[in-house]
């Protein structure tokens, strides 16, 4: 059956899906909030009282100095290290974070979201994102109250800045592909006016790709602001008119990235997913044969491997969500159809430049280009609506709503997929399907919207 009831985040305070996030300077965006938030994270990463390091790093956004300075205080005020890389991915917090052996890592950014917001993560000193129980602790120490009380003088910590920070990533990534040569490929990359402006042409440039750059002037106010992961079709133009062999649009802290193909056609984290997880099978480097992906993954994605004899495992949604699945059953491959891909082999987390690199080195590989590679998938049609509820009963106890999705499943049968499920951040019930026939998953949804409009709808 699927639908799924997303309780986990309906009693925090503070962290979502992907930490926190929220409008600057409105609760829990704010200086006090933010700066007592570094104690509450000291305090719970310190409990044994010994002195430990924080690496920070942040996007392009005006209010990152803000913020920047807050944490920085909450975390020296209670006997923290830190250590400034800049403007840098979020994945390379992560990447420099378990470099320097440092005990945590955070990253001042909102994603994909506008600069009107910003946000909060934190990875432990492996690079990995915090778990469930941990952000949860980390909360009761904020909202119990934290006080620095016993601290003196030579209790503080020490403000350090990391001047090869950008060095240091830009040759992790370029490993990744063990520096082959791109040299005859030309690149259309938006950067998003985002973390990676400096770093991801650097890349492409050094591995001797032709780069035509778009979005890259930073003010601090325009990330994302159409243009990115969430635009595509901003750089299709451009792939086209300068005759690229592919276009590369990434979100504002550089985590997650959208292709464009030679045509100016859009390839998703579901197509980037079964363009690697076939080559890795045929060149005999897919773990498990496996590949780790959430609940919104389209279902052609899932079928289009079950032929190739590859499996799909499916996780709730949430990058983090797919890692953990990834570390505990050794998988290597994972990711969202949002475009937050994980290998596993070079990175604890998503990295729109990594993954770029490991699509340019297939087709290079191959001698295919992007738009033959990405036709292993058929995409499914999909309709997604939500509906206002006034309360969030399970599912199961909901007996209208009950029988017509099992109704609508009978009838799609193994040509189609219901998927329904309470969203986390506000006070709604999400339906998706997937069919073959788009007017009549159209209808299908309507029928259980409907039927959860009459049960608690608002």
């Amino acid at each position: 059956m699927n639908y799924f009831q997303e309780t986990r985040y309906l009693n925090r305070q503070l962290f979502g899906t992907d930490g926190i996030r929220g409008k600057v300077n409105k609760y829990p965006m704010t200086a006090q909030t933010v700066l007592t938030l570094g104690q509450s994270v000291a305090k719970y990463f310190n409990k044994e009282g010994k002195r430990i390091k924080a690496v920070i790093g942040k996007d392009t956004r005006l209010s990152g100095y803000l913020f920047e300075n807050a944490l920085t205080a909450g975390l020296c005020s209670f006997g923290v290290d830190v250590f400034l890389i800049g403007t840098m991915p979020t994945p390379a917090i992560a990447h420099i974070t378990k470099s320097f052996a440092a005990d945590l890592g955070i990253v001042i950014s909102a994603s994909h979201n506008s600069s009107d917001d910003n946000g909060i993560k934190i990875f432990d000193g492996n690079g990995y994102k915090l778990p469930d129980e941990v952000e949860l602790e980390i909360e009761k120490i904020l909202f119990k109250g934290v006080s620095s009380e016993g601290f003196n003088s030579k209790c503080l910590g020490k403000v350090f800045r990391v001047e090869d920070a950008r060095g240091r990533y830009i040759e992790f990534v370029k490993n990744s592909i063990r520096n082959n040569r791109l040299t005859g490929t030309k690149v259309v990359l938006d950067c998003a006016h985002g973390a990676a402006y400096k770093v991801a042409p650097l890349i492409l440039r050094e591995l001797g790709a032709d780069v035509v750059v778009c979005n890259n002037s930073p003010d601090g106010l325009n990330i994302n602001s159409e243009c990115g992961s969430q635009y595509p079709y901003v750089i299709a133009e451009a792939v086209v008119r300068e005759n690229a062999d592919l276009g590369i649009a990434l979100d504002g802290d550089a985590d997650r990235v959208i292709l464009v193909d030679e045509t100016g056609a859009s390839v998703d984290g579901d197509h980037i997913m079964a363009i690697a997880a076939i080559f890795l099978k045929d060149t005999g480097l897919l773990s498990n044969d496996t590949v780790v992906a959430t609940i919104m993954s389209n279902l052609g994605f899932e079928k289009s491997l079950k032929e190739k004899n590859i499996n799909v495992v499916r996780t709730d949604v949430g990058d983090r969500y797919v890692i953990e699945v990834m570390k505990k059953n050794g998988h290597k491959l994972g990711g969202e159809q949002s475009g937050h891909i994980v290998f596993s082999e070079f990175s604890t987390t998503g990295d729109g430049t990594l993954t770029a690199l490991q699509v340019m080195n297939i087709m290079k590989h191959t001698g295919k280009k992007l738009s033959k590679l990405k036709e292993c998938m058929r995409t499914y049609p999909q309709v997604l609506k939500n509906v206002k509820v006034k309360e969030k009963r399970p599912i199961d106890d909901l007996k209208n709503v009950l029988e017509t999705i099992k109704r609508v499943e009978e009838e799609l049968g193994d040509d189609g997929r219901t998927l329904v499920r309470y969203s986390g951040t506000e006070q709604k019930c999400r339906v998706m399907i997937e069919g073959i026939d788009e007017i009549q998953i159209k209808k299908y949804a309507d029928m259980i919207c409907d039927a959860i409009e009459k049960e608690i709808g608002t």
